[in-house]
C-alpha cells in the first residue's frame, strides 16, 4: 500500500520544482524529502522524478501517481470535513497539555494545523511534567495531554519535590502515568549521550554506557522520570552514576556538559538545538528510549476535538520520525 505521507512529499517536490523548496514547505530536512522519494520509487518500482537544469519534473509514472494522489487528498479532506461536522467540533474548546520538549517540537505544527482546520475552536496549551499533567488530565482539567513513559517501568508517580513524598494524585492513579487513559503511541524518543567536545570518547560513534562508569554526571532533578531512568540504565550497566549537577532545563544541562563538568543522557526531542561545545552520540547496542503518547480520558468522556488533535499529532510525529 502506498504511503500517503510520501505521496504528499512527491506532490510538493513537483509543485515546488525542487527538493529544497519542498523541504522548506513541509518543515522537513532535505535528506528526509530525498529519502521519502527514494522509498516511494522503491515501493512503485518506477522512477518518479527527474532533475534537469530547470529543476525537478515528474516522469510519466510520476505524473500518473500525482493525479491519483491529488484525488486521494481531496477525498481525505472531504472525509475529515464530514467527520468534523458529525463530531461537532466547529466550535467549543480544546485544552491541551504537553511536557516541555514535546511542546517545543511536536506541538507547534500540530497547533497550527488544528487552528487552520478548526478556527472556531478555542485551543489552549499548558506545559508541565508528565507527573503533574497526567493527574490533571484524569481530573478533567485537560482534554488531551502529551505524556511519556519508559517501557517496562511500573513504579508510581515520582516523589513530590516540595513535600518530599508521593503526591496524593500519584497514589490515586497508581502504577504508570498512562494507566487508565486512552493512549495513542506517537514515537519513541531515544536518550543519547552528550559529551564535552574534548572528551576522549567524543570521536567514538557509539560508546557503551559502561564506558562512562567513572564519569561525573549531569541530569534532571533526581525525582524526575528521566533522571530515575538514567540511574536504572546505569545500574543495569553495572555502576551507579555519580551525579554532580542537576537541572530540569536541558539547555542548562548541555551548557554544563560543554563546560566539562560531566556527561549526560538527553532525549532526542530536547536536542533540536545542540550546544557547540558538546557532541551527541547514540549508545551501543541501543540508546534507552521513552515512549511518547497522546493521552485522553477513555470512552465517551473524551472531547471530539481531542480525537481530531490526536490524528494530527500522529501525522506530525510521523514527519518528525522521517526528518
Amino acid at each position: 500500500m502506498l504511503n500517503l505521507g510520501r505521496l504528499r512529499v512527491l506532490c510538493e517536490v513537483v509543485s515546488r520544482g525542487s527538493f529544497s523548496s519542498a523541504a522548506e514547505s513541509l518543515a522537513y530536512t532535505q535528506s528526509a524529502v530525498s529519502q521519502a522519494i527514494a522509498r516511494l520509487e522503491a515501493e512503485t518500482g518506477a522512477e518518479l522524478v527527474v532533475r534537469d537544469r530547470r529543476g525537478v519534473r515528474p516522469t510519466a509514472a510520476g505524473a500518473t501517481l500525482i493525479d491519483h494522489a491529488e484525488a486521494i487528498f481531496a477525498q481525505v479532506q472531504a472525509a475529515e470535513a464530514d467527520l468534523d461536522a458529525v463530531l461537532g467540533i466547529r466550535a467549543g474548546r480544546l485544552r491541551v497539555a504537553s511536557f516541555p520538549s514535546a511542546g517545543a517540537t511536536l506541538m507547534p505544527l500540530a497547533v497550527a494545523t488544528f487552528r487552520e482546520r478548526h478556527p472556531g475552536v478555542e485551543l489552549t496549551l499548558a506545559e508541565g511534567e508528565p507527573e503533574e499533567i497526567g493527574p490533571r488530565l484524569r481530573a478533567g482539567e485537560f482534554d488531551l495531554a502529551l505524556l511519556f513513559e519508559f517501557p517496562g517501568v511500573g513504579e508510581g508517580q515520582p516523589d513530590d519535590v516540595s513535600a518530599g513524598r508521593k503526591s496524593e494524585a500519584g497514589r490515586r492513579a497508581g502504577g504508570r502515568l498512562t494507566v487508565g487513559l486512552r493512549n495513542v503511541a506517537l514515537l519513541e524518543d531515544p536518550m543519547h549521550v552528550a559529551l564535552p567536545a574534548t572528551h576522549p570518547l567524543a570521536g567514538k560513534l557509539a560508546p557503551r554506557l559502561e564506558d562512562l562508569r567513572d564519569e561525573d554526571w549531569v541530569q534532571t532533578s533526581a525525582v524526575s522520570p528521566c533522571a530515575k531512568h538514567v540511574v536504572r540504565s546505569c545500574l543495569a550497566a553495572g555502576f551507579e552514576p555519580h551525579v554532580t549537577f542537576e537541572s530540569d532545563d536541558y539547555e542548562t544541562v548541555q551548557g554544563l556538559v560543554a563546560a566539562g563538568v560531566g556527561v549526560a543522557l538527553i532525549p532526542r526531542l530536547a536536542l533540536t538545538r545542540v550546544h557547540s561545545g558538546i557532541v551527541v552520540r547514540e549508545l551501543a547496542p541501543r540508546s534507552p528510549a521513552r515512549k511518547v503518547v497522546a493521552a485522553t480520558v477513555p470512552g465517551a468522556g473524551a472531547a471530539p476535538a481531542a480525537k481530531t488533535m490526536v490524528r494530527i499529532l500522529v501525522d506530525v510525529a510521523g514527519r518528525y520520525r522521517e526528518a
